[in-house]
């Protein structure tokens, strides 16, 4: 595939979805989020690890015109009517695989796959149109942070053919300690986990990031960790020191964070880039 270089990589994020009805119900997070997209150039396409797709390598998202999947129970017949018409690339997952194999983690491609509620919730904020092409990617449930890192890393060459790299999930995610919606009271536990979390992205200190279950309240504030698993995504995509661009809290144990990442990459993934193209 032709793969046009950009003047200079774009950046990678790391953005919490929330709800269902994120797009359309008014949240500080949601003006952050529609804010962002006049801050950076934009993408000839975007490639999103969501964390409502899990499988057991990294999946890529094939399909050319992919639907708008509702993966959620409950929530107003207005919230799973809404739909996302963004056209795929499968060129760019081609690519992607490409570049995920050149490491060895035989990635697969599924040609079918259509943009669940961790794609099109944000990107309905981010880029309304829905014109940009979108390439869904897979988590991996049973792997660790180290896995998520590493297909960051692996990806990275990306950035310089003009692909915005997104890993959307939630900051913090305690579904058992979750309160109803408009609810903003805040979560000690949440609360003390975000900070450290956020320290240790702010220092750039993957040695620390790595080690995420050694934070205090960890297994609360994430009882599962797909939905912190696409943190690891960006940031391994433009490792370095990150900046917060928004933090809040929604429904007590959900936080609302947004983080940027403009590191420039390694040597290895320039080594792997050509590797792939070989």
């Amino acid at each position: 595939m032709s793969r046009p270089d950009t003047v200079a990589p774009l950046p990678a994020f790391f953005v919490s979805h929330g709800a269902p009805d994120f797009p359309a119900r008014p949240s500080a997070a949601r003006d952050a989020l529609s804010a962002l997209a006049r801050t950076i150039v934009r993408p000839r396409a975007i490639l999103v690890a969501t964390a409502h797709w899990e499988t057991g390598g990294p999946v890529l998202g094939g399909a050319e015109r992919p639907i708008t999947l509702h993966d959620f129970p409950g929530f107003d017949h207005r919230v799973r009517r809404r739909r996302y018409p963004a056209p795929g690339d499968p060129a760019l997952a081609q690519r992607a695989k490409a570049l995920l194999d050149a490491t060895g983690m035989s990635a697969a491609i599924d040609p079918a796959h259509g943009l669940d509620q961790a794609v099109w919730g944000p990107l309905a904020v981010l880029y309304p149109d829905a014109e940009i092409p979108v390439v869904p990617l897979s988590v991996q449930p049973f792997a660790d942070a180290a896995h998520h890192l590493a297909v960051g890393r692996a990806l990275a060459p990306l950035r310089r053919e003009g692909v915005l790299i997104i890993g959307s999930g939630a900051f913090t995610h305690d579904t058992r300690r979750m309160t109803k919606p408009g609810d903003d009271t805040v979560c000690p536990n949440a609360a003390r986990f975000a900070s450290w979390l956020g320290e240790a992205l702010a220092a750039g200190d993957t040695a620390r990031l790595l080690a995420w279950e050694e934070g205090p309240c960890a297994c609360t504030s994430h009882s599962t960790a797909e939905h912190l698993f696409p943190l690891f995504v960006a940031y391994g995509a433009a490792e370095g020191e990150g900046t917060l661009l928004h933090a809040s809290v929604e429904q007590a144990t959900v936080a609302m964070q947004i983080w940027r990442f403009d590191g420039s990459g390694t040597e290895r993934s320039d080594e792997r880039a050509n590797a792939a193209t070989a």
